[in-house]
């Protein structure tokens, strides 16, 4: 909800080009982003748990990669310290909060074609290095498993549709800037099976969202776009020459 309640508003349309239900699709739908946001912080408390207990491997708390997510704006939490009040070693250290959309879990999400693929690449996520200042991930600290639980169902499309009546699958919202920038990979594949033709969104502009739509999306899927449409307004033009 971080854009909707910010200076970009909402992303189900306008006019007579929009989504429906508006108003429940802009303020999380079923839910997935809630749990995009519960399976990245459980993965902040097993980090912090593992250096308050001294767990293995060894988390070295001034080189911790990753942040805690939340799915609003505000600018108070950007920067923080975690555990001020803790009397063990590593505490407090510094952190920050990122939106749930520039989660990494997010990405992973839009770009899984399975629970099982979901499964692998929450494993493969680096979330700081040992005391030896090798690369520890989440499956070193056996956080992975309990992840996916969390993202079992988030990892379905959801079915909705536009004010004319044509179906659309809405899943997934990693920003371009920072992330894929698409709608889910495997959103794309199911439409693929049930649709003679299927039109998916970039985000961004082309340089962002639509070369990663082709040079990640697109390689790790096996899809081959038969044409691209390029949206230009007369606004955009006077603003960008």
């Amino acid at each position: 909800m971080g854009p909707l309640f910010g200076l970009k508003g909402g992303g189900a349309g306008g006019g007579a080009a929009m989504l429906l239900p508006h108003e429940a699709i802009n303020l999380s739908l079923t839910g997935d982003n809630y749990k995009v946001t519960a399976a990245h912080n459980l993965l902040s408390s097993f980090i912090d748990n593992h250096i308050y207990r001294n767990s293995p491997p060894g988390i070295n708390p001034e080189a911790i990669f990753w942040p805690r997510a939340i799915d609003i704006n505000d600018r108070a939490l950007r920067e923080i310290m975690v555990g001020v009040n803790e009397k063990k070693e590593g505490f407090p250290h510094p952190g920050k909060f990122v939106l749930t959309e520039a989660s990494e879990v997010m990405a992973i999400l839009s770009l899984s074609s399975s629970l099982k693929d979901m499964r692998t690449r929450l494993g493969s996520i680096i979330v700081g290095l040992d005391k030896g200042w090798k690369p520890v991930t989440a499956e070193d600290i056996k956080c992975a498993g309990a992840m996916s639980v969390i993202l079992k169902d988030a990892l379905r499309p959801n079915l909705i549709q536009t004010t004319e009546g044509t179906p659309v699958f809405v899943h997934t919202g990693p920003f371009a800037n920072i992330a894929p920038g698409i709608s889910s990979l495997i959103a794309d594949q199911l439409a693929l099976t049930l649709a003679d033709y299927v039109i998916t969104e970039a985000g961004f502009g082309a340089d962002l969202g639509f070369e990663k739509l082709i040079d990640i999306k697109c390689r790790i899927g096996g899809l081959y776009p038969d044409c691209a449409v390029l949206v230009c307004t007369v606004k955009s033009l006077k603003a960008h020459g």
